[in-house]
């Protein structure tokens, strides 16, 4: 089983999107059997919490649902459980690093490195934004979750 863990700084916007657009992904291929997902943020502002409406409304738009999701909290131990830890941007991915146990660092990724094409390195965060913003990330996402996943069926699978 490979697993993989997004991450964003509350839980609410971009990585709970990432979860359910990849969860989405692997269930249409059949591969739910062979890859586990989770979603965690590096703040605790939002824990227990469904993602932010706006971002559910997009998802929804594009036929995935984000409703069953709620936010927690990312902890050291993530990085024993998962194989891949995918941060939206460099803030959080510094935060990361402040908590990744020695001989783990090599899970921690920026996600836009599987979406090579992207011109952006980073997922924007839309919450203080419009509803455009939720739509860029989720192309953004998308982009992403296509080549993560041909990774782990090339490396893993």
């Amino acid at each position: 089983m490979v697993k993989v863990l997004f991450v964003c700084m509350g839980n609410i916007c971009r990585s709970p999107t990432a979860h359910g657009v990849f969860q989405k992904m692997i269930d249409d291929q059949t591969l739910g059997h062979l890859i586990e997902v989770d979603s965690a943020g590096t703040h605790a502002y939002h824990v227990g919490e469904a993602p932010d409406p706006r971002a559910q409304t997009a998802a929804q738009r594009r036929g995935v649902d984000l409703s069953p999701l709620r936010a927690r909290k990312v902890n050291a131990a993530d990085f024993e459980m998962f194989d891949y830890v995918m941060v939206m941007d460099d803030d959080n991915y510094q935060q990361l690093e402040l908590i990744c146990p020695t001989g783990h660092k090599e899970k921690l990724r920026l996600f836009l490195d599987y979406a090579p094409t992207m011109r952006e390195r980073e997922v924007p965060d839309p919450y203080y934004g419009g509803e455009s913003g939720f739509e860029r990330v989720l192309d953004l996402i998308e982009a992403a979750s296509e080549g993560l996943l041909a990774e782990i069926q090339s490396r893993h699978l």
